[in-house]
């Protein structure tokens, strides 16, 4: 196939126009013209994650986290991004990547995470205009849990080493709101919409301060996105018959926990 047949099948789930004004979601490295016959998936974009590429003879990558997000003022080897591309256009790999876009998309990321929680219902949190997608989701649990046992599960089913989350006073848990990466900016939008608990990958010092009264769980950026792998890997797929699909076996999360 050719990468530009391969970023048609993504953006048929998520179509540029519903990335955020500040993302680059999109083709980051590579020709469209060019052939491909095997596809690395990843969250993120590492020298390591180029080498693996390489070494297992794919022709591109399809990331969730864009390598690029500003222009790049030389292609040298001064930062990772330079020397990522760099590699990659020596090894004749493209890099594509669907950040807010797959973000933001019906059946994109939120909804994969909502899927491993077991929510119903589903609605967004902030609607974009014209109701094609949105920030953030809302949905209810079959049965309410009690806030202890619903943060256990949660740890088991991100797989963290530490869970880091509001007090806990025995409440139940019934409405989950949720929003993968960095959402903490849509806790207000949760508390307005009646959520017991939201759930993100990072949220700031001062919300545990102005949560109102809902429990927060934090599994951690990277553990809250991980799943992302599989649902790049499932369109792809799905949508481009023959290509063989390769998960990436590098964990990038650049951050670690002691005990």
């Amino acid at each position: 196939m050719k990468v530009r047949e391969i970023v048609s099948v993504i953006e048929m789930t998520a179509p540029l126009r519903l990335q955020e004004e500040w993302d680059n979601s999109g083709l980051q490295v590579g020709f469209p013209d060019a052939g491909v016959r095997k596809v690395l998936v990843c969250l993120d974009v590492t020298e390591a994650i180029v080498d693996e590429a390489a070494a297992k003879g794919c022709g591109m990558i399809v990331s969730h986290h864009p390598l690029l997000f500003k222009p790049l003022a030389q292609v040298s080897d001064t930062t990772y991004q330079q020397r990522c591309v760099v590699k990659a256009l020596a090894a004749g790999i493209a890099i594509y990547s669907a950040h807010t876009s797959l973000d933001n998309a019906p059946g994109g990321v939120n909804y994969k995470i909502a899927e491993l929680i077991g929510l119903q219902g589903l609605e967004w949190l902030v609607p974009q205009a014209g109701g094609e997608g949105g920030s953030g989701l809302i949905g209810t649990l079959p049965e309410a849990e009690r806030d202890s046992d619903f943060l256990r599960r949660i740890k088991h089913t991100f797989g963290v080493e530490c869970l880091r989350h509001s007090e806990c006073s025995g409440r139940p848990i019934k409405t989950v709101a949720l929003c993968g990466g960095a959402g903490g900016f849509l806790m207000r939008d949760a508390v307005r919409q009646g959520a017991d608990c939201f759930i993100t990958g990072e949220f700031h010092y001062h919300d545990y301060f102005e949560n109102d009264g809902m429990l927060l769980a934090e599994p951690g950026h990277y553990q809250s996105e991980r799943c992302t792998i599989d649902l790049l890997a499932g369109i792809l797929a799905a949508g481009c018959p023959g290509l063989e699909i390769v998960k990436t076996s590098i964990d990038t999360n650049p951050t670690r926990y002691d005990a």
